[in-house]
Order: C-alpha cells, then structure tokens, then sequence
C-alpha cells in the first residue's frame, strides 16, 4: 500500500512539473508575439493570463533585446490539494525565454 502512495505522489510531482514547464513555454511564445506587435496585448500580461490558462501563476516576466522583443518568464503550479496536504510537495516551477532568432 504505501508503494502504491508513493507512485501516487511521484505521478502527481511529475505531472505537476510537466504543467509549469508547459505554461512557461506557452506564456513566454505568446509574450515574444505581443512585444513584437504580431499579438495585442502587453507581452507581461498576455504572459500571465497564458500561464493561467494552463493552470499555474506567472512569477516573473522581463523583457530584453532590441525593443524588448527577447521575453522571459517563471511560472509555478500547485499540486492536486488532494494531495498537497498529505506530502506537503511544493509547487513546481517551470522557466522559459523566447523571441525572435538571432
């Protein structure tokens, strides 16, 4: 029984992390696309409301390059609270930079 808990766990981590890593991508393209005009939007918020829609909270967003064209973002996610409580696992955190190529 408590292998099978711990695979539980290990299975709620590494879908938690997938998560975060995914809403960093997805928030610091869609940024990248509102800096260079190809979106509207300001790039940071489009970046939070992205991240949100994937289930997790953008903590950071800076700019850079030529025009603030370079983005890059940290996100966290929570894990099911279902099992939050029991583990105390910590949220996971995802980070991405995007913009236009070299």
């Amino acid at each position: 029984m408590s292998l099978i808990a711990a695979m539980v766990l290990l299975a709620q981590a590494g879908a938690t992390a997938s998560r975060a890593a995914t809403a960093a991508d997805l928030a610091a393209l869609a940024a990248a696309d509102a800096s260079r005009g190809l979106i509207p939007g300001d790039p940071c918020t489009v970046a939070a409301e992205t991240a949100a829609a994937q289930g997790a909270t953008l903590q950071s967003c800076s700019r850079a390059g030529p025009g603030g064209t370079v983005v890059e973002v940290r996100t966290s996610a929570r894990v099911d609270p279902a099992v939050h409580w029991f583990a105390l696992i910590p949220d996971a955190t995802g980070r991405a930079r995007a913009g236009p190529p070299p």
